[in-house]
């Protein structure tokens, strides 16, 4: 098992049994537990520039969202200043932030993402 210590209690300290040459023990395991990485979410932020429809493509495109969801979330955008694209590890967020914001700048728009814990 992988992450798994073992350790022998001996009961008594060193003493052996006489017949088998074994000691007298209790086995327990150590386990170790990886912590769940924090969740992080993706934010885009309205802008009075950025066209509807380029909004529409970068949630596509790298959010892998279908076209209802990502009208949603881009009126979400356009109504209320703020839209949630996804929830992803750190490093994923980050990625995918830098990704967009290039992304807008190779098309010549000020569309921002951020992220933010969740």
């Amino acid at each position: 098992m992988i992450g798994d210590e073992f350790k022998i209690l001996s009961a008594g300290g060193d003493q052996r049994d006489a017949d088998e040459g074994t000691g007298l023990g209790v086995a327990t395991r150590t386990r170790t537990r990886t912590k769940t990485p924090s969740p992080y979410k993706v934010l885009m932020l309205n802008d009075d520039y950025t066209p509807m429809e380029f909004v529409v493509l970068v949630l596509q495109r790298f959010f892998r969202m279908d076209i209802e969801d990502a009208t949603r979330v881009m009126l979400q955008v356009h109504q209320r200043g703020v839209g949630v694209c996804g929830v992803f590890s750190y490093e994923v967020a980050e990625t995918k932030v830098s990704q967009v914001i290039d992304f807008a700048r190779q098309n010549q728009h000020p569309l921002q993402c951020t992220l933010e814990k969740a």
